[in-house]
């Protein structure tokens, strides 16, 4: 049976594998994401986070969303109507539930989307 991963859309994280640029081997970190569609939206606080530096080597990734893992292409957004969007989606999320003011991080994170294949 096929998944479809907007059932996660409310889940407050997603687990996202890459593989280690130097090892080779899964690195996993838990992160906040957004859906829109078939394509996942994360914001990174860092331009040199390991996790960026090994999708930029080797995109195909996989998400795991609640009990469901799907497999991904992932990438810079680099679109400006994408990436307005990706950065909306977020932080329209998470600003109501964080006691923090997220704008700042909301202008200058880079934005990260992973193309699911459902």
């Amino acid at each position: 049976m096929s998944r479809d991963p907007r059932q996660f859309a409310s889940d407050d994280f997603c687990y996202l594998t890459t593989t280690g640029r130097v090892t080779g081997r899964p690195h996993t970190i838990e992160i906040w994401f957004a859906l829109d569609g078939d394509s996942l939206y994360m914001l990174s606080g860092s331009h040199t986070s390991d996790w960026v530096k090994n999708l930029l080597r080797a995109p195909d990734v996989s998400v795991r969303l609640g009990d469901a893992t799907f497999a991904g292409r992932a990438r810079v957004v680099e679109r400006a109507d994408e990436d307005g969007l990706a950065r909306r989606l977020v932080l329209a999320k998470y600003q109501p539930r964080d006691g923090d003011d997220l704008t700042e991080w909301g202008q200058t994170a880079l934005p990260i989307a992973v193309d699911l294949s459902v």
